[in-house]
């Protein structure tokens, strides 16, 4: 028989966006659990960034502090290399928040944090390795989950489920909810190498014919994203690690002389890159948010902002229902309704830079002249605010229901 457990809301995964959202709804007086499949957060190489709309959540929490303690690297800039030319994209220090910084921190010190704080909360439990397998239904509405954990099959009642397991959600799929695919020009295959006190003490992009490059500052290593053309990581490893790491050092010379911690294909991770959202990002009793709604670009790092932000509209606006019993399908929609239009907005953008830069940079085999945009930033840099707004705090940022003011001290 499985084991039985009850609740008012269960939450499918244990990323950024379905930790938050159980934490809030449990602080807002929800009984919740979360589910994740993994026994622990210890994954590499995924999102590693918290955005100052993120660190501001923090703050109207009264966690930033606390949080901020952390080990983290701040980024106040973003730049790009383009050939011998360095140019600042964007500026985070005017942002009208506590943090005018973009914040690395290996997500699961992240995710830690959130479960540190959310465990000691009466009414908040997390099930690690526990396996989501498919909705519990009872007259064509979603009930609850059938789940797979230690001691074996599971069933957790529930008057909501939300699915913030992922871009490969089980229970979208399982939902049968329509998707809405867009694409993307290339891939990212990502990997580590030390940091030397000579190098640069600063996140970078590097643009050269053909090739490009992200290397993002971690302190003792560089956490590097290495773009490739959509589908080419096949041909890529079918040839000796020699030739990629040949490829790095033409990229970023000052790397060539410690490219042998690239010893095998295996310290290369590859990132397939997607972009997608749902059509309708519910049915009855199930709601999908994060990646299970709308998987992002690499682009801007914004993904888990993106996550972090339906998250807290999603507890703003289902607490009250939640605890009331009075939970509707409107209710659900209205999530959508609110967080739809920053997807969508930031997708485009996204898109945009995909298929009239990335992909041109890809297809290179000349020098490369910065884009006007770009020269525009490098001569006025009162315009790096505008993408530090879009980076940083993203389209219709969020704040969470009786906080504290957000506004800058």
């Amino acid at each position: 028989m499985p084991q039985k457990i009850e609740a008012t809301c269960v939450v499918v995964g244990g990323g950024p966006a379905g930790l938050m959202t159980g934490f809030l709804l449990a602080r807002a007086g929800v009984d919740t659990v979360v589910i994740e499949k993994h026994a622990d957060f210890l994954r590499d190489f995924r999102g590693d960034t918290i955005h100052p709309s993120t660190l501001e959540v923090m703050h109207e929490l009264g966690l930033l502090e606390r949080f901020l303690l952390l080990p983290h690297r701040k980024a106040r800039q973003i730049a790009a290399w383009i050939g011998d030319r360095k140019i600042v994209m964007a500026d985070f220090t005017h942002l009208p928040t506590q943090c005018g910084f973009i914040a690395f921190m290996p997500q699961w010190d992240f995710l830690d944090f959130i479960a540190g704080e959310a465990t000691k909360l009466p009414n908040f439990r997390l099930l690690m390795s526990t396996a989501a397998e498919a909705p519990l239904e009872t007259d064509g509405r979603v009930a609850g989950v059938r789940a797979r954990g230690p001691e074996g099959e599971i069933e957790i009642a529930a008057r909501l489920v939300v699915a913030a397991d992922g871009r490969t959600s089980v229970m979208r799929t399982a939902a049968g909810l329509e998707i809405e695919q867009y694409g993307a020009p290339m891939d990212v295959l990502w990997f580590r190498l030390r940091r030397e006190p000579e190098d640069p003490q600063e996140t970078f992009g590097r643009i050269a014919p053909g090739r490009m490059m992200v290397m993002i500052e971690r302190g003792a290593f560089w956490q590097c994203g290495y773009v490739i053309p959509k589908g080419g990581a096949a041909e890529l490893r079918g040839r000796p690690i020699e030739a990629f790491r040949d490829e790095v050092a033409a990229t970023v010379p000052f790397v060539a002389g410690r490219l042998d911690e690239i010893s095998g294909w295996e310290k290369v991770n590859l990132l397939t890159v997607q972009v997608d959202r749902l059509k309708r990002w519910s049915r009855p009793g199930l709601l999908c948010i994060g990646d299970a709604a709308h998987a992002m670009s690499p682009v801007g790092g914004v993904g888990v902002n993106l996550a972090i932000q339906d998250a807290v509209a999603t507890a703003n606006l289902l607490a009250g229902p939640l605890r009331a019993g009075t939970l509707r399908d409107a209710d659900l929609a209205a999530v959508q309704k609110r967080r739809e239009f920053p997807a969508r907005v930031t997708q485009r953008i996204q898109r945009i830079i995909q298929d009239r830069v990335i992909r041109n940079v890809l297809a290179a085999d000349a020098p490369i002249e910065p884009p006007l945009p770009l020269r525009l930033f490098d001569r006025f840099p009162f315009l790096r605010r505008l993408p530090a707004r879009l980076i940083g705090l993203g389209v219709r940022p969020e704040h969470v229901a009786g906080a504290v003011s957000s506004s800058r001290e």
